[in-house]
């Protein structure tokens, strides 16, 4: 039997232990996995939250919708919030892989763009399961005396005919090409540039003509990667490449602060674009839905996006934000193209499955180069 002392000592030891474990809980509850793309978003932007609400962000990056995708569809992703572009989410919304999202704990949600909410609306029916964070174009980033350099002061700068001819790409190739490593975004882009829909639902038009196309153009090809291209360009190791405008912008952006001689600039080729949407969205298992909520609000806050437009060169799609944006970024048609420009802009559609394995087949010939 214990004395009194013993008694005490023992108390001591379970409150002890009852603090550590409620302190466990605590710390556990006040933590937020965010998976969002590489370089998009402001590098105080975490912080800020953390200091504003206590919530440690475990913040991981990736480069592409599949890798992304194959996590969500292999299930318990350990986030909490995730950024897929509008096409794939309307596919995973398919598979119930996101939560309804309940907008009263979103007050911040009347900074949407209403304009904007109406075109995602075609990937998430009555905007329940997202909201969208940034917008892009896919378009053309070039090193400009470098493309003079090899083509001459008339190249094609505001025509895919640039980087889809072959002829063209034959001479750039000495300078440096890349290529997104975003199959659907590629062949949309080649399927328009030929004259065909960008959706299409035809096997044939991607197992044809567009890999016929990109089979001509993959020798001259550097390498195929969605975020590398940022530094190459900006460094002057590659001269052009089809990417995301808010990419490119930042190559410019670097190039400029290192003083390094590098102009980049960032085309939307007049025969038409792909535009993307990415939302911000709740994985059905997510462990912290209150640091989520939290985390979802902080983004739609006018100051805090316009911020992050400001840094990474992206359109967002808060409404309310568009008079803090700078003038530099605000008055950019690389980032809000004019009424013409977005006349002809496309986004992609949500295809069959059959039709996807036929795209993923044709995508690693084109790589492979056979």
């Amino acid at each position: 039997m214990l004395n009194n002392h013993g008694k005490k000592w023992l108390s001591g030891v379970i409150a002890g232990v009852l603090m550590a474990v409620s302190a466990g809980t605590m710390a556990e509850q006040k933590t937020l996995h965010v998976y969002n793309w590489s370089d998009y978003i402001s590098p105080d932007t975490v912080p800020d939250f953390e200091k504003q609400t206590g919530i440690k962000v475990i913040y991981d990056v990736f480069d592409s919708n599949e890798v992304l995708e194959g996590k969500l569809m292999a299930g318990s992703t350990g986030y909490d919030v995730v950024v897929p572009s509008s096409s794939f989410l309307a596919r995973q919304l398919q598979s119930g892989v996101f939560q309804e999202l309940d907008k009263s704990k979103l007050p911040n949600y009347k900074n949407l763009d209403p304009e904007l909410l109406k075109k995602v609306e075609q990937h998430d029916p009555g905007n329940k399961y997202a909201i969208p964070y940034l917008w892009a174009t896919t378009g053309i980033g070039y090193n400009v005396e470098k493309v003079k350099a090899v083509l001459g002061k008339d190249a094609p700068v505001d025509s895919w005919d640039l980087i889809l001819k072959p002829e063209n790409l034959e001479k750039l190739k000495s300078c440096g090409v890349s290529f997104l490593d975003a199959p659907e975004e590629i062949f949309a882009t080649v399927l328009n540039y030929l004259g065909k829909d960008p959706n299409s639902s035809d096997a044939k038009d991607y197992s044809g003509a567009a890999t016929d196309l990109l089979l001509k153009l993959r020798p001259n090809i550097r390498y195929f990667h969605s975020s590398q291209y940022i530094n190459d360009l900006a460094n002057g190791n590659i001269c052009v490449a089809i990417g995301w405008a808010g990419d490119i912008l930042q190559a410019k952006s670097r190039a400029a602060e290192a003083k390094n001689g590098v102009n980049i600039a960032y085309s939307i080729p007049k025969e038409g674009a792909l535009a993307f949407f990415d939302m911000m969205a709740i994985p059905k298992d997510a462990k912290n839905l209150d640091a989520a909520y939290q985390w979802l609000n902080y983004i739609m806050d006018p100051k805090v996006i316009a911020h992050i437009s400001d840094k990474m060169f992206y359109a967002n799609g808060n409404k309310a934000s568009l008079p803090l944006i700078s003038q530099e970024v605000r008055n950019n048609p690389g980032i809000f193209p004019g009424p013409e420009t977005m006349s002809k802009l496309f986004v992609l559609k949500v295809q069959e499955p059959k039709l996807d394995r036929v795209r993923t087949r044709a995508w690693t010939k084109v790589k492979s180069g056979k």
